[in-house]
């Protein structure tokens, strides 16, 4: 069976935790007093902005590139990406000793960019659309026979990206919520698949830029809405949501959390003076989801996964200023 066309359930998220315990870190669970104090809940941040390549998506990649046969491994791997899957895969392909290529949109954080290439990836630029994207993996695989790793759609990367939340429930079984960014989903998916896992009552929240909210929109309307063009600091998440990831977070009934771009600065400042945790803004928007909506959280155990920390540091500055 290609490892694309594998199940996609509970079971797989165990099977791809053996398959990276060579390979990943398995990254502290953090606390913060103040924070706790600023929200009215008990917050425990899943430091994966800690792991191998500044990023959890080393943990989808890793997964989705050690599953490969033997075959399909000597080919290389292709993706696209405007950052930290890239980064990810081309790490994991290089622990493989395989070729990796990767699309990147112009536009992109030159400092992912950079990181991304600092691994050891072919890169092919491409407009920045998903569509450019798309076509750009294809052309490539048409002329290497790479096998394709989608950055948030592909089974195996789902799988590794609920370890994360799998190691976070494992080391504090009594959460009552868990809070992930959403972008294409690919991480919520992991989530959930996690959750279901452990067989846990634990809700799972979904904190989505508003100026990328199309997750929000296509659960609300029962099916898929892309007619959007992102407008966000979060980069991270500016994909739209997979079909895939769609149909778990449907079922599980995940509830997504708008975030406004200024309140997602805001808690990036924070974790870096509270915490002294410096992490991008498509990780903030987590904690920044809980500070925005107290309500929902106060007096409850809340797991956060801090997502990345691979911030560009030529705008640190800016941040710091605030």
């Amino acid at each position: 069976m290609h490892p694309a066309d594998r199940p996609l359930d509970p079971a797989s998220v165990f099977n791809a935790a053996a398959r990276l315990s060579p390979h990943a870190q398995v990254t502290p669970v953090l606390t913060a007093r103040s924070l706790d104090a600023l929200t009215g809940a008990a917050l425990h941040f899943k430091a994966e902005h800690l792991q191998r390549s500044g990023a959890f998506k080393f943990r989808g990649a890793c997964n989705a590139v050690f599953a490969l046969s033997e075959g399909d491994a000597a080919r290389g791997v292709v993706t696209h990406s405007s950052g930290n899957h890239g980064a990810a895969l081309a790490l994991a392909a290089r622990l493989r000793g395989i070729p990796c290529h990767v699309v990147v949109p112009n536009g992109a954080v030159e400092a992912k960019v950079e990181a991304i290439a600092r691994q050891g990836a072919i890169l092919h630029r491409c407009a920045p659309t998903i569509a450019a994207r798309e076509a750009g993996c294809a052309q490539v695989q048409a002329g290497t026979g790479a096998t394709v790793i989608h950055p948030y759609t592909h089974p195996d990367v789902i799988a590794g990206q609920g370890t994360a939340a799998l190691e976070l429930l494992t080391a504090h079984p009594d959460l009552d919520a868990l809070v992930v960014p959403l972008g294409g989903g690919g991480l919520a998916t992991g989530t959930a698949l996690a959750i279901r896992a452990l067989q846990r009552d634990c809700a799972l929240y979904l904190a989505e830029p508003t100026g990328a909210a199309d997750g929000a929109r296509s659960l609300a309307a029962g099916r898929l809405d892309h007619d959007f063009v992102p407008d966000t600091v979060c980069d991270g998440l500016r994909g739209a949501l997979g079909a895939i990831n769609f149909g778990h977070l449907s079922a599980f009934n995940a509830q997504v959390l708008m975030v406004d771009d200024a309140d997602t600065l805001a808690a990036q400042r924070l974790l870096l003076q509270r915490m002294k945790q410096l992490v991008e803004p498509s990780s903030a928007i987590a904690l920044a989801a809980v500070l925005t909506h107290r309500e929902t959280f106060a007096g409850r155990r809340v797991g956060i996964v801090l997502s990345g920390g691979n911030v560009d540091l030529a705008g640190l500055a800016g941040i710091l200023r605030g």
